[in-house]
């Protein structure tokens, strides 16, 4: 039996909870979620630069499972974009910096 998920620690709740192509309605559209740790994961290596041994320590994971956060992150972003799909950024196994949210 897999062993449930380390919930990773992440600076703030996301300030978006959706994004999507603009001029579609969003009934209209396909949405896949991006989780907020995902989204930390991306923030972190690609906005501000850390290295993935950093941003891992940061999350307070594993540096492979930060690799697989990040995969996972970019795959689902890199899919809306060349889809046209809507993200809807929600859920993962978080918490922000010292208090439990999952």
């Amino acid at each position: 039996m897999p062993r449930s998920p380390k919930c990773r620690i992440i600076s703030r709740e996301p300030d978006i909870s959706s994004f999507k192509p603009r001029g579609i309605p969003l009934r209209n559209l396909v949405e896949i979620t991006l989780t907020c740790d995902g989204l930390e994961a991306l923030k972190l290596v690609d906005v501000l630069g850390l290295d993935q041994e950093t941003a891992a320590s940061q999350m307070g994971v594993s540096r492979q499972t930060f690799g697989r956060i990040l995969s996972e992150a970019r795959r689902t972003v890199a899919m809306a974009i060349v889809s046209g799909y809507a993200l809807r950024i929600t859920g993962g196994h978080y918490h922000v910096g010292g208090m439990g949210n999952e």
